[in-house]
């Protein structure tokens, strides 16, 4: 298979599309087993979700040959097509999980809609990115949403622009991705320990408020809202445990244990 997802002791689930012999580029078949595998993961009692692939790259972003072929089917047959890949960014952004991308080697295209869709992503030194469409006469479409969000309307109007390759430190830059790593391997465990050591309920909860609060006008309505979400879940059973391990000094419930 392409895509396989594992399970760790720790409840992290770790998804990797193994591709290699393409780049990593990603067809209807692969999008399909990149959206089963997701909304699997998605309904699972896990502690963080990551995204990697397998060989030099990342990610190629679209299977040139098939978008080539595409051309044989009619508007309606390509929505639909086009529709699907829509979906696959929609799951990944929509997780309840914290998020993980890590990056290696060129991640061009659709690729950077998978990284401007995961919570934290972290790239190689020599990885190079590139919002490639224009060059193909194409546009970067139904990632747009999401790596618009990430590194903002301005250097937008750069990148799907002029189709530049830029490097791992302009990436940083723009916000597209949040660490640059001399040890991918070294740097997941780094960000998986940190999410294991906080509460499960609580992270989901802060993911979900970031995106109920983004880009909002600061009214009443939200100003209630939020008093709201810190009541509801400083009295929760997690709220309360991880309270009262701070008062007795140890480790909250939560927490791996040194033998996991």
């Amino acid at each position: 298979m392409s895509v396989t997802l594992n399970i760790t002791k720790s409840k992290v689930a770790i998804l990797e599309l193994s591709r290699p012999e393409k780049h990593n580029a990603f067809n209807a078949e692969i999008i399909a087993e990149l959206i089963k595998t997701i909304e699997y993961a998605n309904e699972l009692e896990i502690r963080a979700l990551v995204l990697k692939t397998q060989g030099k790259h990342f990610s190629a972003g679209a299977d040139l040959a098939w978008m080539k072929s595409m051309a044989d089917n009619n508007y309606e047959e390509n929505v639909a097509d086009s529709l699907e890949l829509a979906k696959l960014m929609q799951v990944l952004a929509t997780s309840p999980h914290p998020t993980l991308c890590l990056v290696q080697g060129a991640a061009f295209g659709g690729a950077l809609g998978l990284i401007a869709c995961c919570d934290i992503a972290v790239a190689t030194a020599n990885a190079k990115f590139c919002l490639s469409e224009v060059k193909l006469g194409l546009i970067p479409a139904v990632i747009s949403p999401y790596v618009i969000k990430a590194i903002g309307e301005r250097q937008a109007r750069r990148y799907f622009l002029t189709a530049e390759v830029f490097e791992a430190n302009k990436a940083l830059e723009l916000g597209l991705i949040h660490d640059i790593s001399e040890d991918l391997e070294q740097s997941e465990e780094y960000f998986i320990e940190q999410l294991l050591n906080n509460g499960p309920v609580a992270v989901k909860s802060a993911k979900s408020l970031i995106n109920e609060v983004a880009g909002k006008y600061i009214d009443e309505g939200l100003i209630t809202h939020t008093a709201k979400r810190i009541a509801e879940i400083r009295v929760s059973d997690e709220g309360q445990e991880g309270l009262s391990a701070f008062f007795d000094k140890r480790a909250p419930n939560w927490q791996p244990t040194a033998s996991e």
